[in-house]
């Protein structure tokens, strides 16, 4: 995913670690609700063009193992399924849910609830295709970066810029 929001294909993340002999990508906002992502730059890396395209079904049932893990690491069924309804939007990218049902998710409190909700979905939808694409996250224009004076006037780095990059590090820091 590019600043500005362009999402880019993970046959265009190989591309682009091949012509700038990149370590790697990174992913970013662009996995939020397409978890499947990771396995698609895994076949892309490995020569593969296999690729992840789920229907409703398999959304609703990654929705609702997030559901889960989330309840399982706070340890709290009401703050999971809080945490969980800010992913809602992003997983149903596309998909003709509706907004009252879209918004009945997004108020979520419990995991039962959370599976009858998914359940009275039309579950056989296929795959969106272009509608499940696209920016995730913030919108707008994107941040101006700000770098410190005289940062880009040498590939070297001077004891002066050395310093800055160990104090951005310390979690005192706030960046």
């Amino acid at each position: 995913m590019l600043g500005n929001g362009d999402i880019w294909s993970a046959e265009d993340a190989v591309r682009m670690v091949q012509v700038t002999g990149a370590d790697g990508v990174v992913v970013g906002r662009g996995c939020q609700g397409r978890p499947w992502l990771f396995a698609d730059l895994a076949a892309a890396f490995a020569g593969s063009d296999a690729r992840i395209r789920p229907g409703l079904r398999e959304v609703a049932d990654t929705i609702y193992r997030h559901g889960e893990l989330q309840v399982e690491y706070w340890e709290d069924e009401g703050k999971g399924m809080r945490d969980l309804r800010k992913h809602m939007a992003w997983y149903l990218k596309g998909y003709a849910v509706g907004g009252e049902a879209r918004s009945s998710l997004a108020l979520v409190s419990t995991l039962a609830e959370l599976r009858e909700r998914l359940d009275a979905l039309d579950l056989d939808q296929p795959y969106p295709g272009e509608g499940a694409e696209g920016p995730r996250g913030r919108s707008g224009t994107p941040k101006t970066a700000h770098l410190p004076y005289g940062w880009l006037d040498s590939r070297e780095l001077t004891p002066e810029h050395r310093q800055q990059l160990v104090e951005a590090e310390l979690s005192v820091s706030g960046g």
